[in-house]
């Protein structure tokens, strides 16, 4: 669950200053937030410098700055309308040409621009917390998504998204003043403690780099690493050019709707933002951003018995409004309701996510107690019941049961047992924090073998057996990996004879 630090006098501000810590902590709680202590910013204790340390849920991307959570409590008080997200109408599109070699690293790219843009010290520092908060939640640590934010004044478009080696890419790191190239970068990141080394492993070992340039062959940035200094955003700037390049197609198209409907309140004309279109190498064009809202349909039957209540479909409507979802009544009689779902609310994807914004809305206190009137009984899964069977039966044949580590390291997986290792069988740790802690075990063996080192002060024999899940790699499920139940036993004394496991 992320956390965000929100100026508290900022947002009580914003809503008109009708809250006190208390009041906007029992808010907050209703809202589906969690208020979690208030603190000074800084060494100067008092009113204006406190700061509220706020929980929000993983899904909802749209309240990890002070933007949105600002807007949604306004919408949600009624204070507030559900902007209108659009593209700013007879903007002539910048362009992102994709080279190929990009399908090598990071084969996708969007982008947007924000005009006229107003920038305070507060709200800079808003728009950078809110792209780490999403490189660390959405982008999974830059892996899949990095998002780059550059002055579009100090270049020039049309813009080409490249992969080049290491020792082609030349240029001055954000906030630095030495001229590098990729390896002298790798190796000035990689040797201090800085918040960009804990993400060079995600490209040191590509033989070419993603980078982004402009029209005159400027360097504007080294994904997922860093911009260039070049293109660097201050409190002069007005009008932001953002592009964004991932390894998932949907998350970078939801990481782009967050941070254009964010900021796109400061643009000159708010909430409308300039398109992208992106070339890619085919010759395929496609236009970016999409900030169409999604329409879903269901009915007032289907959202009240889910909830447990019992609402009219206009009472429905209201209560969704008020949860930035644009919902009308489509059909009175028969409670047909549809429901628009903004480009902030990527976390709705079916009915019974409406029925949770619904909850919400009439508030978890108010929904009716009501006795279960369904009796139902619990199945075991046959294979957790086959297993449950075995551990039993063996355990009543005088053998005792063990639980280990479902992680090992990479020789007592295989050297340690004489197996060579084939690549395509376990499945290893990117940056394992222990040196027993290095692979997913594809055999039971090692733990038990363990076992037996760390109790030869006991008495012999050892009658030891282990029912449990081992990870193997298969490039056919949707992971590329799949548990597979066993059953091992192991047996030791001065005198062990095949018989015995039998």
């Amino acid at each position: 669950m992320p956390t965000i630090h929100i100026d508290k006098k900022r947002l009580f501000d914003h809503l008109g200053n009708e809250y006190d810590t208390e009041g906007f902590r029992e808010l907050s709680f209703k809202f589906g937030v969690e208020l979690e202590e208030v603190t000074y910013k800084g060494d100067e204790k008092d009113e204006d410098n406190m700061e509220l340390k706020i929980d929000i849920s993983a899904n909802r991307y749209d309240l990890l700055c002070f933007e949105g959570l600002s807007r949604a409590l306004g919408i949600y008080l009624g204070r507030e309308q559900t902007p209108n997200y659009r593209i700013a109408p007879g903007a002539k599109p910048q362009r992102i040409v994709v080279a190929k070699e990009c399908a090598q690293v990071r084969p996708f790219v969007v982008g947007a621009v924000l005009r006229g843009v107003k920038l305070t010290p507060e709200r800079h520092q808003s728009f950078i917390d809110l792209q780490e908060k999403l490189h660390l939640t959405l982008c999974h640590r830059r892996t899949l998504v990095s998002i780059g934010t550059h002055d579009l004044d100090t270049v020039q478009g049309p813009f080409t998204y490249e992969a080049r080696k290491p020792e082609d890419i030349k240029f001055i790191p954000l906030n630095q003043t030495e001229l590098m190239d990729g390896h002298r970068l790798i190796e000035f990141y990689g040797a201090k403690d800085s918040p960009i080394e804990k993400y060079l492993h995600i490209i040191r070992d590509s033989p070419v780099f993603p980078v982004v340039y402009d029209a005159n062959g400027t360097v504007m940035s080294l994904p997922p690493l860093i911009n260039s200094n070049h293109s660097k955003i201050t409190l002069d700037t007005r009008n932001i050019f953002i592009e964004i390049t991932a390894t998932d197609l949907t998350k970078v198209g939801v990481a782009l709707n967050i941070m254009l409907t964010m900021f796109s309140g400061y643009c000159a004309e708010p909430f409308a933002v300039e398109p992208v279109e992106v070339v890619y190498p085919d010759g395929k064009s496609i236009v970016y951003p999409d900030l169409e809202p999604i329409t879903m349909h269901t009915t007032a039957k289907c959202l009240n018995s889910i909830v447990g209540i019992d609402l009219s479909s206009d009472d429905i409507v209201k209560l969704l409004r008020k949860m930035s979802l644009d919902a009308v009544v489509e059909n009175a009689d028969k409670g047909e309701i549809s429901v628009k779902v903004p480009p902030t609310r990527p976390d709705v994807l079916q009915e019974c996510d409406i029925a949770e914004d619904l909850a919400i809305a009439f508030g978890y206190d108010n929904i009716p107690r009501v006795p279960n009137s369904e009796a139902t009984v619990g199945v075991p899964l046959p294979l957790n019941k086959l297993s449950d069977i075995a551990r039993k039966e063996i355990a009543m044949a005088g053998w005792t049961e063990a639980l280990t580590f479902s992680l090992c390291s990479h020789d007592e997986n295989f050297k340690n047992l004489r197996r060579t290792d084939s690549g395509d069988e376990a499945v290893v740790l990117k940056k394992p924090q222990t040196i027993e802690f290095q692979v997913c075990r594809t055999t039971l063996l090692p733990g038990l073998l363990k076992c037996i080192r760390e109790n030869k002060n006991h008495p012999l024999p050892f009658k030891m057996f282990e029912v449990s899940d081992v990870m193997i790699k298969n490039p056919d499920r949707p992971r590329g990996t799949q548990n597979q139940r066993r059953a091992c036993a192991l047996f030791s004394s001065t005198s062990a004879q095949f018989e015995i496991i039998s």
